[in-house]
């Protein structure tokens, strides 16, 4: 199984959300958590995004 790996201003990009947003849903365990990728550099993994992405879809027009 091949994973592709999206850095943080390709995750912004796709979710539209900021950085601070993003590291918030994270500590809220509401966004996938990166993946370390050194020492000083993390990512995302393409299809656990994609997922979130299809979720927050899914919700729309659902009452709470």
């Amino acid at each position: 199984m091949t994973y592709n790996i999206l850095r943080l201003p390709q995750v912004k990009k796709i979710t539209g959300l900021s950085r601070s947003s993003i590291y918030a849903m994270i500590a809220d365990g509401n966004f996938p958590q990166q993946v370390s990728l050194g020492e000083r550099s993390v990512g995302w993994l393409e299809n656990e995004i994609r997922e979130w992405i299809e979720q927050r879809a899914e919700l729309r027009g659902q009452t709470k």
